[in-house]
């Protein structure tokens, strides 16, 4: 039987801002851009979640709910530093670390001697020691598996510890909830509703076909999910399939003109960051993307060996005839010529 530790910085910029800043500690508090810039919230601290306040909410609304809100720029180098240190610290456990940000990852000790092959000790210990080292607090989660062992990390939050045993997980699951679930949103709990779907239980009535014919290849996942079964392993290193720059604008761009003339910067940007990548990576193919002033957003791709911005030109401008409307943020990107899970490089939340 595995043993997989999810551990979960709580909130974790605004945690090392409170734990440099006293005077954060005892007031609403979140990481951010500005609101006249069209900020969005990268992270916030307990008081401010009692005001309804959440991670990637509109600078503008968050100050909304919550007018007493001190929104700080976040300081991206020290959170770095950080979580190179919580790294550390979990690597003195195992080598089996999946890194999922900053703040997040799982850790597969199935195979530790640690005291005793205990996961839970191990879990203890780790918080123990984040804590000791940097002054922030994680939460940690225990289970057989990925998916459960991140639904408890979050069970006993901020600064909890939540253990899943494998005797436990059966009725666990059974009293989940569906929107718990890895992948269900909103759109997805909805419909699951209409079919008398709120629990996991509910959902383990349905049959695989069942949720197959009505969710397709995620009624597959659906399936498992609710028997609590989630066979992925711990990946030590994730391989990017693409890359991609993406900037949203304090004031809509009006015409495809202005859209246009911001081309050369965000390909330089997205060339910089395509030289850092490890190795030697192919381009396979390059895309846009906009994002216009009603939230509706198009992707236009084009497979190509070849990059420059004459091509980039080129999809804009079918991208915004697909909108005919003020663009509110521009992407541009590379796929990159690999298999692996996607992941999106973006600009800074806080311009």
């Amino acid at each position: 039987m595995r043993k997989i530790i999810h551990c979960d910085c709580d909130c974790f910029f605004a945690a090392v801002e409170m734990r440099d800043n006293p005077e954060y500690r005892d007031i609403p508090l979140a990481v951010g851009g500005r609101s006249d810039r069209r900020g969005v919230i990268a992270t916030c601290n307990y008081k401010a979640r009692a005001f309804g306040v959440r991670s990637a909410m509109a600078t503008a609304y968050a100050l909304k709910l919550c007018p007493t809100l001190t929104v700080i720029p976040g300081q991206m180098e020290k959170y770095r530093q950080v979580s190179r240190q919580i790294m550390q610290i979990y690597r003195e456990v195992t080598d089996n670390i999946e890194p999922l940000s900053l703040d997040e990852a799982y850790l597969d000790v199935s195979d530790s001697e640690l005291f005793q092959g205990s996961a839970t000790r191990i879990a203890e210990m780790l918080r123990c020691r984040v804590s000791e080292v940097t002054g922030i607090t994680i939460s940690a989660g225990v289970a057989p598996n990925k998916f459960l062992a991140k639904v408890a990390s979050d069970w006993n939050k901020p600064d909890g510890l939540c253990v899943i045993r494998p005797d436990q997980v059966e009725e666990f699951v059974e009293n989940l909830a569906v929107k718990k679930l890895h992948g269900v949103g909103s759109k997805t709990a909805e419909k699951l509703e209409v079919m008398g779907v709120t629990t996991c239980a509910d959902l383990k009535k349905l049959s695989r076909v069942h949720l197959a014919e009505h969710f397709g290849r995620f009624g597959e996942r659906l399936f498992e999910l609710s028997r609590g079964v989630d066979n992925r392993a711990v990946v030590t290193q994730r391989v990017r399939k693409s890359i991609s720059v993406e900037h949203t604008f304090s004031k809509d761009l009006k015409t495809i003109e202005e859209s246009l003339s911001h081309i050369p910067e965000l390909y330089l940007e997205l060339q910089r960051r395509f030289s850092q990548l490890p190795g030697d990576r192919a381009i396979q193919g390059i895309f846009v993307k906009l994002k216009f002033n009603d939230f509706t957003q198009t992707t236009i791709e084009h497979r190509s060996t070849v990059h420059d911005e004459s091509l980039y030109s080129g999809l804009m401008k079918q991208g915004y005839q697909r909108g005919n409307k003020p663009v509110r943020l521009l992407g541009l990107g590379f796929r990159l010529d690999n298999r692996e899970t996607e992941a999106l490089q973006q600009l800074s939340l806080w311009p």
